[in-house]
């Protein structure tokens, strides 16, 4: 009997002490999605606003307004395909109306020339959405095109 007892109190013991070890395994999923490739922080000022700046890091815009994350849907030439939604989501076009995203969103075009962020564009128009300020390889093994 006391040998039983002994292996409960060992294995609660040995449960207790993985538990933290366990809920750190977590922590990949928040980092994953922290380092995402296809958000771009955009001036969102309206239609009025002649202001065309655009980067990969939150920051402000020449108009002195904060970017806003936007999730891009595609790239086409030198313009990415943005959606409205905020930073997390994970949307893509809508597959019977190509002015929108599947969430019902207008879709909007941001170019990216003078900007001078690294983007892949295979074949011209492409939905690696993988974008960064250093030159590196996309996933799908291309180099990124930087837009001047």
């Amino acid at each position: 009997m006391r040998v039983l007892a002994g292996f409960r109190w060992i294995t609660a013991l040995l449960l207790a002490l993985s538990l933290p070890m366990l809920a750190d395994e977590a922590k990949p999923s928040q980092k994953k999605a922290a380092t995402r490739h296809d958000i771009l922080f955009v001036c969102d000022c309206g239609e009025s606003c002649a202001c065309t700046t655009v980067g990969v890091k939150a920051g402000s815009c020449k108009c002195g307004k904060d970017l806003v994350a936007h999730h891009v849907l595609k790239v086409e030439g030198d313009e990415a395909l943005v959606c409205g939604c905020p930073a997390g989501c994970t949307c893509k076009l809508d597959p019977t109306d190509a002015t929108k995203c599947g969430c019902g969103k207008a879709v909007r075009r941001v170019s990216l020339k003078g900007s001078g962020i690294y983007f892949c564009n295979c074949g011209g128009s492409c939905a690696c959405n993988t974008f960064q300020a250093k030159p590196g390889k996309c996933n799908c093994g291309m180099a990124l095109k930087k837009a001047d």
